[in-house]
């Protein structure tokens, strides 16, 4: 009995100090949404997000932003971060839909500002604003791009904006610039213009560009700004955000491309590869230890495919024609890829949206269907946010301003919708009990009051 009660006392620290550290990692998850689609590809549990939402319930602010971007908003305790790229002149906002019909990019103006801009959480007003860049348009853009797509990425110490046309730029939370990184115009397949965002790691801020004349994917000191290495890619222009893929075998930079997809180690050495996807590559990769779920799905190839990737791959692990799965390839869907939107894993499931307003359904280990491609809703045929998920729910995001919730689970059950009237191409932020949504001129905030 003595004894027991010494373990006790002796164990009791250690149990009150893991039980604090829990309590510190949930709180510190709630606080944060630190790059595009968070840290969790795009999962928020444990929030509590308002039940309703529109411009007149559960609204808490909105703040004007100048120019044109569609990069997502980052949250960071009492700071929500955005990029744009401002011009003196006049852009009209895009129309919805896919514009398979007009190929060639466009310049949208003559001169243009990159900029920063930090939000107060509470009250929505703009704490700072930097000018990381001021010089000439060169580079054309598609029609539902902009010069500042990227969506930023920060550390709690340090936010860290790339332009993709320009460079890399990194300032501390109270505005001062650290140090930055430009490499400049690189001209993308008919024009379209770059998307690809920074993504940080350890002391390493990763990041890609794919384009037609020197495609790279470089590891810079987050610190210091120092590029530790850079590798040459044989690759054309994609628009997809790599992802550091943190496995049950290591850890590893999985970026997708219209030529192969491959993926390297932390120092640049590539590990694996395989061709097979469609002829424009946008979705971001998710994943979970034991398996990366890879896509892409542009609306006028008949391939599309969906992959599941094991850990442990080396070499070229491309499937033959006849071929479903391999070693190292778990399944492949060959028509489930999304175009624009990224898929969504939530526990057991992949969950596909489509940009014309569906949902499919998958079971992550197998690729089998859950359930197949259900309707959103007549009306809504127009999707390019990422869908998130929260608490058993999945909300999908139109380019209407319109949010579909969804049940999570085994069987397609439409819950409900939020209308906000506002066009919006960005994956929306959740952060602290809140959704971040940017559409064309403003940010707003929801919130159960």
């Amino acid at each position: 009995m003595k004894h027991n009660m010494i373990c006790q006392r002796r164990l009791l620290p250690g149990i009150i100090a893991i039980l604090l550290l829990s309590h510190t990692v949930l709180a510190a998850g709630s606080e944060r949404w630190p790059e595009f689609r968070g840290e969790c590809g795009g999962v928020a549990d444990g929030m509590k997000l308002p039940a309703v939402w529109s411009t007149t319930t559960n609204f808490i602010w909105k703040t004007g932003i100048p120019g044109k971007a569609w990069s997502s908003p980052i949250v960071w305790g009492d700071k929500v971060f955005v990029t744009s790229a401002v011009s003196g002149q006049d852009v009209e906002p895009p129309r919805k839909g896919l514009y398979v019909w007009r190929f060639w990019g466009t310049r949208e103006s003559e001169e243009y500002r990159c900029m920063i801009y930090c939000l107060d959480f509470a009250t929505g007003r703009v704490l700072w604003e930097r000018v990381a860049h001021r010089g000439p348009t060169r580079a054309a853009i598609h029609m539902k791009n902009s010069y500042a797509s990227e969506t930023p990425a920060t550390d709690g110490e340090r936010v860290f904006a790339c332009f993709g046309n320009v460079g890399l730029f990194c300032y501390d939370m109270d505005g001062r610039e650290v140090w930055s990184q430009k490499w400049g115009f690189f001209p993308t397949r008919l024009g379209w213009g770059p998307a690809a965002s920074p993504v940080l790691h350890g002391d390493r801020v990763y990041v890609v560009n794919d384009n037609e004349r020197a495609s790279f994917l470089a590891a810079f000191d987050k610190r210091t700004g120092k590029q530790v290495w850079r590798v040459e890619r044989n690759e054309p222009s994609n628009w997809s955000t790599p992802l550091v893929w943190e496995n049950e075998r290591r850890t590893e930079i999985v970026t997708p491309g219209r030529g192969k997809v491959r993926s390297y180690d932390l120092d640049g050495r590539l590990l694996w590869e395989f061709s097979g996807m469609s002829d424009i590559v946008i979705p971001t990769p998710v994943a979970s230890r034991s398996l990366l779920y890879v896509s892409s799905g542009y609306v006028s190839n008949s391939l599309r495919p969906v992959y599941a990737i094991r850990p442990g791959a080396s070499g070229d692990i491309s499937l033959k024609d006849d071929q479903t799965s391999n070693d190292f390839i778990a399944w492949c869907d060959r028509k489930a890829g999304p175009y624009n939107p990224s898929p969504l894993l939530y526990g057991d499931r992949l969950y596909v949206l489509y940009d014309k307003g569906f949902l499919a359904c998958y079971d992550a280990k197998t690729g089998k269907p859950v359930y197949g491609r259900q309707r959103l809703s007549p009306g809504a045929t127009a999707f390019t946010a990422s869908p998130w998920a929260c608490d058993g729910k999945i909300y999908c995001l139109s380019e209407d301003g319109e949010t579909f919730v969804v049940q999570a689970g085994p069987e397609f059950k439409l819950l409900g919708s939020h209308r906000l009237d506002q066009m919006t191409l960005a994956t929306p932020a959740v952060a602290r009990d809140s959704v971040f949504i940017r559409t064309f001129s403003h940010l707003w905030r929801f919130g159960a009051r």
